[in-house]
């Protein structure tokens, strides 16, 4: 047999990664209890989320790109209902929501697509993904067995399906879909639905299999999925799922990289060391299919965060962060878990595997089949490392990690050893500046003005505003003579949520808001009344509908009472069930203000910031040219208190400085974890940066719009790049990572050890400077490192001669590298930190 080299070898993969997949006419996409098969082929299949609404157009083909180089085969993603029929019949397929472009960039790209229709999404997303004017669809009821709501879910359905059927998208038609999902995570409601959430789930099966799609169809949490349904499973770890048929493969739709984060809450992060062990946990207990939720987060634009009480960054913690930027270690370690896996696959979908034990803490998982082995040897033990003796051969093994022999003798990968660097983001001022800022005052006395509707008693929010604003004034009278103010009026005022603003007579008396626990709150405070008739309005905001919980759509919102005045002379007055007037949403919205044309025919006041006062409820507007570089941009809103942003028209989405409560403590890999296990942020805001996306912009005279309900001291508002600041790498030599492989002589796979540390600044920088560089034994951590008693000191001027002044670099961890051996017969590291600019 014919040997091919090692140099041929790295080619071939490498022209692989970015020619990708060939599509051919048609795909057979079947499946068994070991995996889904394309073309007669068992697969191992790595996949991503990444939703095409939370990032745009310009962004998709740049991160599906990352994606693959991170080692993903595909690429997931919900089918947003309510963006693309916005009203029945109306529906709506451009911009972020042009689903078949994004599809097709996959397919560019060489890679495959699990379409997940739903419609139901959940996902963090307003209303779960449905849209508002399905709530009034009369005698309907949501996710059960309801003809009204299973007629408008089928016709969505076959909407989505003749689509990508018309564009030859699904792989039976030589399309990149090879999986699509049905209905999500429904499990939790068939107890509160009874035999009618069976009936249900029963019809839905029925309905997506009649589609004639050609391609597998899955339900996630579905444990009693009717065939030919594939159930999966969502989760931290799903190692322990098994389907509910012998003939289904083990499938994990959602691998969660972290969580998401709320207003007033703290952010979320998920060491990669924990991760990488979830999936290769997963996977030595026969999974076949994992997919990262999210692989890129992105952001809830407009008012699409649900929850209620999302913030507008659905970063997630994700391998590419909310601006598409590379995450460190999380990308680059899980890419090289990736490439560990796919050494086993042949050995990991021919056979099952024997388990044996290497201690008290400790198993090994021996996968031979096909002329292979390959084994994964596990420590779960949460803080003690252990020695261990596999196939005559002694491995360290760390606590809480799985390590990786492809060939059952040679260790390429463990789950707690990181060998790639740590990126440092931050966020620095651009050159572009807000310039000629302008107001406009909400100006509530004007609210009589416009046409209102009038009810006795409180209307409940949603059902008068159709969520068409977040706002409804709520507005009644009343009358207090002088002698009822002897004492100290206050209003009380109780809500079904998210937040109010009260004014008195046109003037601002406070806020009340609900949390995410906790929507329902009451607003308790003192009013300035007068003699004689008082005018009470009240502001009630909805940040996001809810996305989740049996009978979701019946959940109220707004100020729904009692509404109450104490501290009278008289006594306390229940304004309840009085006369109440409203109005939906905002005069500036009415004034559509934040339309480039028609902001610019208002009668804005050109102010100097500095002179003003800040105030509740005001408009603001600036022009600014577009920075120079290609680094992403964000708005620093640490200033301001509460609103939202628009940039030339389109909606940054709904910003809030709200102060993150929570446990944050220092965070360890090691041990089960939950999302209350590795918080950060306690004490800031729990968002300050917002993400202005540069396919957004024009090169100059670019139009920011704000509304702010608090006061917010707009003057600070800047436009912020993000980039690397420095990078960090730490591995020893020997380190186990497969560097490349080979054929020896037998025609079987070799593989080759060689151990290297890679830096890599951000687009458009490069290293400027080696900051600390040691081959030996040095300490300390990212930001902190020390030499320790052996070091080279050659160190640093290998360092600068191969990386300064590079975008990225790569350094051989080995003695002749550094011109001899520091220290004899011990183990060394090089340990590098650079400064990118």
């Amino acid at each position: 047999m014919e040997t091919i080299s090692v140099s041929k070898l790295i080619t071939l993969f490498f022209l692989s990664l970015f020619l990708g997949f060939k599509f051919t006419h048609s795909t057979e996409i079947t499946y068994d209890n070991k995996g889904i098969i394309i073309n007669g082929q068992r697969k191992l299949l790595i996949s991503g989320s990444i939703h095409y609404p939370r990032s745009t157009p310009e962004m998709w083909g740049d991160l599906i790109r990352k994606a693959k180089v991170g080692g993903l085969d595909v690429i997931d993603t919900y089918v947003f209902w309510n963006g693309h029929e916005p009203s029945p019949g109306k529906y709506h397929f451009e911009g972020r929501y042009d689903l078949v472009r994004f599809i097709k960039t996959v397919q560019r790209v060489g890679l495959y697509v699990n379409l997940r229709i739903g419609p139901y999404v959940c996902a963090e997303w307003n209303f779960g993904g449905f849209p508002v004017w399905l709530k009034y669809v009369p005698g309907i009821s949501f996710r059960t067995d309801n003809e009204p709501f299973k007629r408008a879910m089928q016709g969505f359905t076959e909407k989505i399906v003749g689509m990508m059927k018309s564009e030859k998208l699904f792989a039976s038609q030589g399309g990149p879909i090879i999986l699509s999902q049905i209905e999500n995570e429904y499990g939790s409601e068939v107890k509160e639905f009874g035999p009618a959430g069976k009936a249900y789930i029963d019809w839905a099966a029925k309905m997506a299999d009649g589609l004639k799609t050609g391609v597998p169809w899955l339900m996630c949490k579905e444990d009693d999925a009717p065939e030919p349904m594939i159930n999966t499973c969502n989760g931290f770890y799903c190692d322990y799922f098994t389907p509910n048929k012998p003939n289904k493969p083990k499938m994990w739709t959602e691998a969660w990289s972290g969580w998401f984060s709320e207003f007033g809450g703290p952010n979320h992060e998920r060491p990669v060391e924990d991760l990488a062990l979830a999936v290769a946990r997963f996977i030595q207990t026969g999974g076949s299919y994992v997919n990262y939720y999210m692989y890129h987060g992105g952001t809830n634009f407009e008012r699409t965060a649900g929850g209620p009480f999302i913030t507008t960054s659905y970063d997630y913690d994700a391998p590419i962060d909310e601006y598409g930027l590379i995450r460190q270690p999380k990308y680059g370690h899980l890419k090289d878990l990736h490439r560990a896996i796919k050494l086993c696959e042949r050995a990991l979908l021919s056979s099952d595997a024997k388990v044996t034990s290497l201690g008290t803490y400790q198993k090994a998982y021996v996968f031979s089949g096909r002329g292979t082995c390959a084994a994964f040897l596990y420590n779960y033990h949460f803080t003690k490392s252990a020695r261990v003796t596999f196939n005559n051969e002694h491995f360290e093994l760390p606590a809480w990690s799985i390590s990786i022999l492809p060939d059952c003798k040679h260790s390429v990968f463990n789950t707690a050893k990181v060998g790639v660097q740590t990126s440092h983001m931050q966020m620095l001022p651009t050159n572009s500046r807000l310039l000629s800022w302008e107001m406009y005052d909400e100006d509530i006395s004007s609210l009589e003005e416009r046409p209102t509707m009038t009810a006795v008693g409180l209307l409940e929010q949603i059902n008068v505003t159709r969520d068409s604003s977040d706002y409804l004034w709520y507005m009644t009278n009343v009358h207090v003579s002088a002698s009822d103010l002897q004492g100290a009026p206050s209003l009380m005022v109780e809500s079904a949520g998210h937040a109010v603003h009260v004014f008195v007579n046109g003037k601002f008396s406070g806020s009340g808001f609900g949390t995410r626990e906790d929507r329902r709150f009451t607003f308790k405070g003192p009013v300035n009344l007068h003699a004689g008739m008082n005018r009470i309005a009240l502001l009630s905001l909805a940040v996001g509908l809810p996305n989740v919980g049996p009978h979701y759509e019946t959940w109220k919102t707004g100020i729904l009472g009692p509404v109450i005045l104490h501290g009278l002379s008289s006594g306390k007055r229940d304004l309840t069930w009085q006369k109440w007037s409203y109005q939906v949403g905002l005069k500036g919205e009415n004034m559509k203000l934040t339309s480039p044309n028609e902001a610019s025919s208002t009668e804005w006041m050109r102010v100097s910031l500095a002179a003003q006062k800040t105030q509740p409820l005001t408009w603001y507007k600036a022009n600014f040219d577009a920075p120079d570089g290609v680094e992403p941009l964000a708005l620093d809103m640490e200033s301001m208190g509460k609103g939202e942003i628009w940039i030339n028209g389109l909606s940054i989405g709904r910003y809030w400085t709200s102060y993150a409560k929570g446990n944050c403590q220092p965070c360890n890999y090691g041990g089960t974890y939950r999302q209350t296990k590795c918080q950060s942020g306690c004490g800031r805001p729990t968002q300050r940066w917002y993400h202005v996306p540069r396919g957004w912009l024009k090169p100059r005279q670019n139009q920011m719009v704000i509304f702010e309900e608090l006061g917010g001291d707009a003057s600070k508002i800047s436009l912020m790049k993000r980039s690397v600041s420095r990078v960090c790498a730490d591995a020893f030599e020997h380190h186990p990572m497969v560097e490349h492989w080979r054929l020896d002589s037998n025609g079987e796979q070799e593989i080759i050890h060689q151990s290297n540390i890679r830096l890599h600044c951000g687009p458009g920088q490069s290293i400027a400077s080696i900051q600390f560089a040691s081959f030996g034994t040095p300490l300390g951590t990212c930001g902190s490192f020390v030499k320790g008693s052996c070091h080279s000191e050659n160190s640093q001027d290998v360092l600068e001669k191969l990386c300064v002044g590079q975008e990225r670099c790569s350094v051989a961890i080995s003695n002749s590298n550094f011109k001899g051996d520091p220290c004899r017969n011990v183990l060394k590291r090089l340990t590098v930190e650079a400064i990118c600019s």
